[in-house]
């Protein structure tokens, strides 16, 4: 089956704690069904001071979301839409269900 979602999308946050944010797509792990979105599910870990680090410290960073719990955000209004593939011009592109907006990409 082909990614509905790919790096570079908009997207916006289905359910869970970020629920309604939105973001860009900076990581697609197509095998883990997960993607990296910017500024959402944001962890933070507490590092050791190292060789490479003797600061230590917190360390902030945006970990994977199932890509089930986001949705293209509608190129038209911004709202989650969902995505069909149609053929325009003999290219197989990617429409927006709400709009019929091609999505870029």
């Amino acid at each position: 089956m082909a990614n509905k979602i790919k790096k570079g999308d908009t997207v916006v946050v289905l359910s869970g704690k970020d629920k309604g944010k939105t973001g860009e797509v900076t990581q697609a792990l197509p095998k883990d069904g997960k993607v990296v979105v910017a500024g959402v599910n944001v962890i933070t870990r507490h590092r050791k001071p190292t060789q490479q680090n003797p600061q230590g410290g917190l360390e902030r960073k945006e970990a994977p979301l199932f890509a089930s719990k986001v949705a293209l955000a509608d190129p038209k209004t911004g709202k989650p839409t969902r995505v069909r593939f149609e053929t325009r011009d003999g290219k197989k592109v990617r429409v927006a269900v709400k709009s019929g907006e091609t999505i870029n990409g």
